[in-house]
């Protein structure tokens, strides 16, 4: 850890020399202190330097703040880019919502200007509330492993390709303060930062002051422990990455190998496989909820969990993370005599929209295929599995129900209610999944028509 009494230059230039790449940067900059000291640094650096403001309208003072931005960008010849957002009540709160907005924000102006590397303002102190605040909330080693130095964030900036650097994570909030102070430079107060509702604020005016008096210099020794808690989660997930290869089947993760795993690692592979997967770590009642029901569940049950981003899905000995369904008009879950139908032609047209079975129908042109003059003069109907349909795949193949055909291609039970069935009456033409019928299909032409289902 470098002494606090290294300059605030040399720490910000050897910060920046570790960074990956060379190209443009661009700074989060609010306007506020921290991100004012951060650009006044950066612009003296010899590479392409842009500075990017949200507003959030959450202010009466908004309008100013991003004048006042645009004026020092332009004082100091850097290129300014603002964007205003719309902060959602979504019940996550306030902040929460407006940090989401704000650095989504912050990844398409990354985008809309070829930069690949967004510095922040965080330091020394900020790292000491975020490890205050994730041991409130009882986190783990990942949360107490603090901020990294630079990492890729692509649910926040909806980019893998951005890195996410702080540059002075090992400077003070009084390194910044004199900084600010011996070059005059003005900067804004955002009058939200007193708001002791926050949890940010109410740790930063009354906790932090109570423990700076009682162990001073108590920063340097929390990031000396968010180092610690990396070196350990890196470990974590070195384990929990072996132990995926180990279990994985299929897409999937297999029951038995995981059952065979203790709680620990249990639950710390299926922690990392949620990461890897690019889906929310679900907090730890959740995750043994949903163990609990996975591993004590009938082996023929149809187990279904809903997380916020994904279903959690058990098929065949399996484990799987699948897309969250939305309703649609043309089913009724697995009521197959109560699902509705829609009848159409094809008037040679090369795709059908049918939303209300959540896709189009394309017709691509083959050699092998039902002919296009003869599939013209069908009345056609477009449904989901109701029952009793049947398929022959081939000359030298046996005509099977959907059904046979599903377990034989593997297709999990929550998949087969979504794919659609075209038919004429009495008889199946295609089975999204399976395929055409070959009793309606001929060769010998280059104009033939092959059905082919795609999901939105």
């Amino acid at each position: 850890m470098k002494s606090r009494h290294t300059s605030l230059s040399d720490l910000f230039s050897t910060a920046v020399a570790a960074l990956p790449g060379n190209g443009p940067l661009a700074i989060a900059y609010s306007g506020g202190l921290d991100s004012t000291a951060l650009l006044h640094l950066a612009q003296a650096l010899q590479r392409p330097l842009y500075a990017f403001h949200i507003h959030h309208g959450l202010s009466a003072n908004a309008d100013a703040w991003e004048a006042h931005c645009a004026a020092e960008c332009a004082r100091l010849g850097v290129t300014f880019a603002a964007r205003r957002v719309t902060v959602a009540a979504d019940g996550t709160g306030t902040e929460a919502s407006a940090r989401m907005a704000r650095y989504a924000a912050l990844g398409e102006l990354c985008r809309a200007h070829g930069v690949t590397t967004l510095l922040t303002a965080h330091h020394l102190d900020d790292q000491a509330e975020t490890i205050l605040l994730q041991l409130a909330r009882g986190a783990g080693p990942a949360g107490l492993s603090g901020m990294d130095a630079f990492n890729t964030a692509p649910g926040l900036l909806g980019s893998a390709d951005i890195v996410l650097a702080r540059p002075l994570l090992q400077a003070s909030r009084q390194q910044l303060e004199d900084y600010v102070r011996q070059h005059g430079l003005a900067h804004i107060d955002d009058e939200s930062n007193d708001d002791t509702r926050y949890a940010r604020n109410a740790l930063r005016h009354t906790v932090m002051p109570a423990l700076a008096a009682a162990f001073p210099g108590y920063q340097q020794r929390f990031a000396r422990s968010a180092a610690h808690a990396q070196s350990a989660q890196r470990l974590l997930t070195q384990l929990a990455a072996q132990d995926l290869q180990a279990c994985e089947r299929d897409g999937g993760i297999d029951v038995e190998a995981l059952r065979a795993l203790d709680e620990d690692r249990r639950n710390n592979l299926l922690r990392h496989w949620f990461g890897v997967c690019g889906i929310r770590i679900p907090s730890a009642s959740w995750l043994a909820e949903m163990t609990a029901q996975l591993l004590e569940a009938r082996e023929d049950a149809n187990l279904l969990v809903t997380h916020p981003d994904r279903e959690v899905r058990r098929y065949r000995g399996r484990l799987y993370l699948a897309p969250k369904q939305r309703a649609l008009a043309g089913t009724r879950e697995d009521i197959f005599e109560e699902a509705p139908f829609q009848h159409f032609r094809w008037l040679g047209e090369a795709s059908i929209a049918f939303p209300d079975y959540g896709g189009s129908l394309h017709f691509d042109r083959a050699e092998e295929g039902c002919a296009p003059e003869w599939l013209q003069a069908q009345l056609l109907t477009i449904s989901f599995r109701r029952g009793g349909e049947r398929l022959k795949l081939a000359p030298n193949r046996p005509t099977r129900g959907l059904k046979q055909h599903y377990q034989a291609l593997d297709i999990p039970a929550w998949d087969r209610t979504r794919l659609p069935v075209v038919g004429i009456p009495g008889q199946t033409v295609f089975a999204a999944g399976i395929g055409m019928d070959c009793r309606n299909v001929v060769q010998g032409r280059n104009d033939l028509i092959v059905l082919r289902w795609m999901a939105e």
